[in-house]
């Protein structure tokens, strides 16, 4: 396998990169060579053997190749986030495709980026998802019929007996069963009612949800949840027809 590491004591983010490409490779560590508070710490094709690397090197970022027909990077990227909870994952791609963007958000991606992004702002995404910024809301914010498919994709596994354990969860149970209902499509109105609470304490709970989650919005803090196991998704089709006159979970018309 082609792989390189470089160590560098100073309190820089480290980033790892993994691209068959070794040019590309190349080009990516120079341009981000010139960022003061960026380092590449090694560099690495797509093979197994990255995420020993990568567990050796304590990287904050990983940027993974998904250039087709290449796929591997999907479930390299899975396994990150699986195993390893303080590296944030961002995938790279040649071009912008909603199914990919569904794939890199059910395998715990942190951002979907292409890989034709310009060096400085590749360098911002880089800080954004090493100070825990979830990127990839804003794509799937951007394509609500692609939101839909990812929520069904976290349904699915749900249903196939996908693990959900909020033991580590940085809300409590009652916020953890009430981001469930949002995850649901499920309106402040409609929860209060399922929970025999007021509209109030709802919103209230969705404020704390917020601010423990440092989420942006219902949508961020959702995608974070089921990405991190937390919560599970199952029958959206019980939102009630009542919907489309009170505020959408997703409809973007307000974070609470």
């Amino acid at each position: 396998m082609d792989s390189i590491n470089w160590q560098n004591e100073s309190r820089k983010i480290k980033v790892f990169l993994i691209d068959r490409n070794g040019f590309f490779r190349q080009g990516v560590r120079a341009a981000l060579m010139k960022e003061g508070d960026i380092e590449v710490v090694g560099e690495s094709d797509v093979e197994d053997e990255a995420l020993e690397i990568i567990r050796s090197l304590s990287p904050q970022v990983v940027l993974v190749d998904i250039t087709p027909p290449l796929f591997s990077g999907i479930e390299l990227t899975r396994q990150i986030a699986q195993d390893m909870q303080d590296v944030s994952a961002a995938v790279l791609t040649p071009y912008v495709d909603d199914d990919e963007l569904v794939m890199a958000t059910t395998s715990g991606a942190s951002a979907y980026l292409s890989r034709y992004v310009e060096a400085d702002e590749l360098a911002v995404c880089i800080r954004r998802i090493a100070n825990g910024e979830l990127l990839l809301v804003e794509s799937l914010l951007a394509k609500p019929n692609v939101l839909e498919r990812v929520l069904r994709c976290f349904q699915d596994l749900s249903i196939k007996g996908q693990s959900v354990d909020a033991t580590n969860a940085p809300i409590t149970e009652r916020e953890t069963e009430i981001l469930s209902y949002v995850a649901r499509g499920f309106g402040n109105k409609q929860i209060a009612q399922a929970l025999h609470i007021s509209e109030q304490t709802i919103k209230n709970h969705m404020t704390s949800i917020l601010r423990k989650l440092d989420a942006s919005d219902r949508t961020h803090a959702v995608v974070m949840a089921l990405q991190s196991g937390w919560i599970a998704t199952s029958g959206r089709s019980e939102r009630a027809s009542s919907t489309q006159s009170e505020e959408s979970a997703f409809s973007g018309r307000g974070i609470f």
